[in-house]
């Protein structure tokens, strides 16, 4: 294929003011991280709390999560998106709606969205990883911190939850990374995420293939980072015997 590439096209002007068309690829990164970060902290939350639900002897309280679980996994991302974003707004109270739709700046009424809608969905996912490592304790840990008396709160929060994370840095680290890339589907309700931002440059200076090559370096070096992160930290808070580390 003979095509002229253009790298300098990122520090050309975009005719929007003072901006080149780089200041557009760091502010949709900005976005990006910004949905990502606020969404994950939603999800190791409630997914955290679902996990721990999930896993009690009560058939109530399990079911309760279990039902949360099937519907948010097995509904498309972008089917509970747009009812986050079209749908739930007019369900809301009549002065709540009127603040939502006139008053709230759009860009900031679509965060709230895509976050709330891809915390919800990430937390099903998180939850089942929070069950799988605290089912993955051996029986005896429960009994030994009855035996010392602890009630059932106290065996989760003292006991249970800071080994079965550990266990499970590899699988939420994924998930974490699953958050970024699926944040692109900001792009669908206006948000000018990087994916967006991406498609912008790409429609406004012709250079299709360089706006999607930076594109898919910045994401790529932006969850390489991540991963060599959470690496380092699952090396670090290993528990002997319970999860082998860098295949050893």
């Amino acid at each position: 294929m003979n095509y002229n590439w253009d790298w300098g096209v990122f520090f050309k002007s975009t005719g929007v003011g003072s901006e080149i068309y780089f200041d557009w690829f760091l502010s949709g990164l900005g976005w990006t991280i910004a949905i990502a970060v606020a969404a994950w902290i939603i999800a190791l939350i409630l997914g955290s709390i679902l996990g721990v639900m999930r896993t009690v002897p009560n058939r109530i309280v399990s079911g309760i999560a279990t039902c949360y679980v099937e519907l948010f996994r097995n509904v498309p991302l972008l089917v509970q998106l747009f009812i986050w974003y079209f749908l739930v707004p007019d369900l809301l109270p009549a002065d709540l709606q009127e603040w939502y739709k006139q008053d709230l700046n759009p860009t900031t009424s679509a965060f709230l969205s895509v976050v709330v809608c891809l915390g919800l969905f990430t937390t099903a996912r998180v939850c089942e990883q929070v069950r799988t490592g605290i089912q993955a304790l051996p029986r005896g840990q429960e009994s030994a911190a009855r035996a010392m008396g602890f009630n059932l709160p106290q065996i989760y929060w003292n006991v249970l939850l800071p080994q079965a994370y550990r266990i499970i840095i590899p699988p939420l680290t994924s998930e974490f990374l699953n958050v970024f890339k699926n944040s692109s589907v900001a792009s669908l309700i206006g948000l000018m995420e990087l994916l967006a931002q991406t498609k912008q440059t790409a429609e406004f200076s012709a250079n299709l293939f360089e706006a999607f090559t930076l594109a898919t370096l910045i994401y790529f070096t932006l969850n390489m980072s991540l991963m060599l992160l959470m690496r380092a930290v699952e090396k670090k808070v290993a528990v002997p015997g319970l999860i082998s580390v860098g295949g050893k």
